[in-house]
């Protein structure tokens, strides 16, 4: 049994019985970890590729997946946790330019795992529609969230002013990143249902609503 399938068995458990993973569920699975972590190594020491990214996908995703609201919020985390592993992994190894695990990662974990996922749960109904819909609403919640965030952090370290323009000299800064990950979003969303519907459904349409 891979590391994968363990991780998820023991976090997908419920009280009345325990959800073993299906051979096809654990292959799903994989290939968001494998996809999140890949885009993170190709893109992320890029900086014209930077805010390309799969684990906004993920979260929303798991709003999207009809799963038990604690299952949904912690499919995000674990796919982000074993993805930051590798990288750190990689990162020790010399092999990476920057570490998994950074300062204030808590934050990124929460806007993922929460109002990401909240996000997909909120749309889920709008079935096809609220796929698009929300692959353009949680980027751009998380920008405006994250990117406020950084200018409260970063105002004396990287020179943003304390007033309006300096709020929209950061958001100005992290209009390529947001960019990048809205597009991401958009292609990798449907396409992680789609998956998810072939592999675990055994059908191939672009809604998880029921």
């Amino acid at each position: 049994m891979c590391l994968a399938q363990v991780v998820f068995n023991r976090i997908f458990a419920k009280r009345e019985y325990v959800m073993k993973l299906s051979r096809n569920t654990t292959i799903f699975c994989i290939v968001l970890i494998v996809t999140t972590t890949l885009i993170k190594i190709i893109c992320a020491p890029r900086f014209e590729l930077s805010g390309t990214t799969g684990i906004m996908a993920v979260a929303l995703f798991a709003g999207f997946a009809g799963l038990d609201k604690k299952q949904a919020f912690l499919l995000p985390l674990v796919t982000l946790l074993i993805s930051n592993i590798i990288i750190e992994i990689l990162y020790r190894l010399n092999m990476f330019p920057f570490a998994g695990f950074y300062k204030w990662q808590f934050v990124e974990y929460a806007l993922l795992g929460l109002v990401l996922t909240a996000i997909g749960l909120l749309f889920r109904k709008l079935k096809t529609a609220g796929v698009f819909i929300s692959a353009i609403v949680g980027p751009t919640v998380f920008f405006l969230i994250s990117n406020f965030i950084v200018w409260l952090a970063s105002r004396q370290t990287i020179g943003y002013t304390n007033d309006f323009k300096g709020v929209m000299d950061c958001y100005a800064a992290g209009l390529p990143f947001y960019r990048n990950s809205v597009l991401s979003t958009i292609v990798l969303l449907p396409a992680f249902i789609l998956a998810y519907q072939w592999l675990v459904k055994g059908k191939f349409v672009l809604s998880l609503a029921k």
